[in-house]
C-alpha cells in the first residue's frame, strides 16, 4: 500500500467486523469515534467503491460543503490532540482493500515452527502516533510504513493470520500485536496497545464493520462527527456504525451531547460522550 499516512489520518471506510472479548475494560485506553458521514451516517458512495479511490474522494467532497467540512475537520484535529498521553489512529484493512479480498498472496513461505505468532516490535521505534491497522487475515500488502518518529504502522493480527505474512511484516520492520484467535479481539488489542506502547487515546477513524463492532463491545467513549450537508442513500451502503443489529431484548446505546458547531455552508460537528450506568 502506497498511500502516505499522513493522508490516511483524515479519511473514513468501511471495515468488515473484529471480535471482541469478555475481559473487564480496565487500563485500556480512551477510544474516540472520529468519522465523517453525509446527514444519513454514510462514510463512503457505496459498498464497491473505497473512499481512498481518488475518484470517490473527488465526488464526496465535492458533493458537500467543502470549505466547512475541512475547517471543521481541522477543528476537530486539533481539538482531538489535546487529548494527553501517547495516541494511535485505528482503522481496518477495509480501508484499503475490498470486503471480498483475501489473504495477501504470492509471499515467500515461511517455517509453520518459527513462532511467528508472537508480538513483533522492532527496537529504537517510538512514534508520536501510531497508525493501527486490524488485519487478521494478511490482507494489505504495505510498501509504506511512517517515519518512526512522527507516525510509523501497527498492525494487529491474530493467532490464525497466515505466518507467511506475518514473516512479510518481520522482513519489512513492520510492528504488530497478537490479539485472539480466529479474529482480532478488539479489547485485548486495546490493553495492549495500552500496557505494551503506552497508548492513552485511540482514535478510530474506521468505517461501519470496526466501529460497530467497538460499539456493540462497550469500547467506544466519545463520538465526533463532521456531518456534510448531502444525502447518499443506498441499501447497504457503509454508515459510521454498522455491523450486527440490535437484540430484541437490546436498548440503543444513550449519548450526552457535549457541543455542536456548523459553518455558514452547512457542515456540523458534533461531539458526545457515551454514557454509562455506574456498574458498566
Amino acid at each position: 500500500m502506497t498511500l502516505p499516512l499522513g493522508l490516511l489520518l483524515h479519511r473514513n471506510v468501511s471495515e468488515p467486523p473484529a471480535k471482541t472479548s469478555l475481559m473487564t475494560n480496565a487500563q485500556r485506553p480512551k477510544v474516540v469515534v472520529s468519522v465523517g458521514t453525509s446527514v444519513d451516517g454514510r462514510v463512503t458512495l457505496n459498498r464497491q467503491q473505497l473512499l481512498l479511490d481518488p475518484k470517490a474522494r473527488e465526488i464526496f467532497a465535492a458533493s458537500g460543503a467543502r470549505d466547512g467540512v475541512a475547517e471543521l475537520e481541522t477543528a476537530r484535529s486539533a481539538w482531538l490532540d489535546r487529548h494527553p498521553g501517547r495516541h494511535a489512529i485505528l482503522e481496518g484493512s477495509g480501508s484499503f482493500v475490498l470486503d471480498d479480498a483475501g489473504p495477501a498472496t504470492g509471499l515467500p513461505a515461511a517455517d509453520p515452527d518459527s513462532g511467528l505468532h508472537r508480538d513483533f516490535l522492532p527496537e529504537g521505534l517510538s512514534p508520536k502516533v501510531w497508525f493501527t491497522v486490524v488485519d487478521s487475515r494478511g490482507r494489505v500488502r504495505w510498501s509504506e510504513k511512517g517515519d518512526g518518529d512522527e507516525v510509523h504502522l501497527l498492525v494487529l493480527v491474530s493467532r490464525s493470520t497466515p505466518i507467511d505474512y506475518l514473516a512479510f511484516l518481520r522482513r519489512e520492520r513492520i510492528p504488530y500485536l497478537v490479539a485472539g484467535d480466529q479474529q482480532v479481539d478488539l479489547l485485548a488489542a486495546l490493553q495492549q496497545l495500552h500496557g505494551t506502547l503506552g497508548v492513552d487515546c485511540v482514535r478510530s477513524q474506521a468505517g461501519g464493520g470496526l466501529n460497530g463492532a467497538l460499539l456493540r463491545a462497550g469500547l467506544v467513549d466519545e463520538i465526533h462527527l463532521v456531518v456534510a450537508p448531502m444525502l447518499i442513500g443506498g441499501l447497504g451502503t457503509p454508515t459510521a456504525f454498522d455491523g450486527p443489529p440490535l437484540g430484541l431484548d437490546e436498548s440503543p446505546t444513550p449519548l450526552r451531547l457535549r457541543s455542536v458547531r456548523s459553518t455558514e455552508d452547512g457542515a456540523v460537528w458534533v461531539h458526545y460522550d457515551v454514557t454509562r450506568s455506574s456498574s458498566s
